[in-house]
């Protein structure tokens, strides 16, 4: 079986992110690499979005940006500007093909469906995959989304609603979630955090046709893709190996408040090809012990206090936006976090802080 200096467990968005700045970079000149993915074809299946704080590879991939979003309840609503870091959603069809593109012109890169089919004894391995499966009785961010076509022009495209806490609850936390890519067509998603033990959450379908229906007010459209997900809001734990490197979700990329992964992936991608060259030595790449810990406390509260959440999110973002984007996109500095905390309910947090 042939050898390869370089093995990627999974080719999804933190596999073939780390590859593509690899073959960019000329890294892959004469190295070879292996990428591990059961997947037969490359389509779009996901959304990826987040706030542009700093410039990435992939503004080609870009469906949308937008200056402009809101957030509401079923009392209020506030909306925010931003000067400085325009949302963006990647379609993830564009990003896959993009990078495929690359590779295939490489004959250093192959791809595979299992590890068994190669010699990796001798290989640095990057990890994107879990091992086994993850305990449901712990919080998840999971969701089902709906890109629509509609027939008029209906959606205001230069504003995004990030969270309408005005349904149904449930006594979880749930929200929708509506990106208008133009003005006859948006990506709607409902949105749970919860665990996933429990099964009467996932009616999505009806979720997302009674709130196109009642709060949007839309009576015809097209579904033209659907997209599905669950992200774990905790780290799982992963055997520790000098030879293999963590990516992805796997290697701690998700910010575990918010969801937020794809940037984070960009940027560890990034720190890996600085340091390809003594990579067994180098320190683990984080997102910072701070965010860490406020987000333990942050998703103790949600827990104990699910019914108070809408609320905790409409005062966060009452401060100004470039410092809730900061904040949660792990760019803050000592002052804008102590702006946020400042807005959050004393009580509870402080008893979340102390709680084992």
């Amino acid at each position: 079986m042939k050898e390869f200096d370089y093995v990627i467990i999974g080719g999804g968005c933190a596999g073939l992110s780390l590859a593509y700045e690899l073959e960019i970079s000329n890294k892959l000149k004469d190295k070879t690499l292996a990428i591990i993915e059961l997947r037969e074809e490359y389509k779009r299946d996901k959304t990826w979005s987040f706030w542009k704080v700093f410039d990435h590879s992939f503004e080609d991939c870009v469906i949308k940006s937008w200056n402009n979003f809101t957030i509401n309840t079923s009392e209020k609503s506030h909306e925010l500007i931003t000067d400085k870091f325009p949302y963006q959603s990647i379609d993830s069809g564009k990003f896959y093909k993009k990078i495929n593109s690359k590779l295939l012109t490489n004959s250093n890169v192959k791809f595979f469906k299992n590890i068994s089919e190669i010699n990796s004894e001798h290989s640095i391995i990057f990890n994107s995959v879990f091992e086994g499966e993850l305990d449901k009785s712990r919080l998840w961010q999971h969701f089902q989304g709906v890109e629509i076509e509609t027939s008029k022009d209906i959606f205001d495209d230069e504003i995004l609603n990030l969270m309408d806490f005005n349904c149904d609850q449930r006594n979880d936390v749930h929200f929708f979630y509506t990106l208008p890519f133009s003005k006859n067509k948006a990506l709607i998603e409902t949105t749970w955090i919860s665990d996933l033990e429990n099964q009467s959450l996932m009616d999505y379908d009806l979720q997302i046709e009674n709130y196109i229906k009642n709060n949007l007010r839309i009576k015809n459209y097209k579904i033209k893709f659907t997209e599905k997900g669950a992200i774990p809001l905790f780290y799982p734990s992963i055997k520790k190996n000098s030879r293999m490197i963590n990516i992805g979700s796997a290697g701690g990329m998700t910010r575990l408040s918010t969801g937020y992964t794809f940037l984070n992936i960009q940027e560890h991608s990034r720190y890996i090809l600085k340091n390809i060259h003594k990579i067994e030595k180098i320190n683990q790449f984080s997102l910072g012990s701070k965010y860490k810990l406020l987000d333990n406390i942050f998703l103790k509260v949600l827990e104990s206090n699910p019914e108070k959440m809408p609320d905790i999110f409409f005062k966060m973002f009452k401060c100004s936006s470039n410092t809730v984007i900061k904040f949660l996109s792990n760019k803050s500095n000592i002052f804008e976090d102590i702006i946020i905390i400042s807005k959050m309910p004393k009580l509870i947090f402080i008893k979340a802080l102390f709680n084992k």
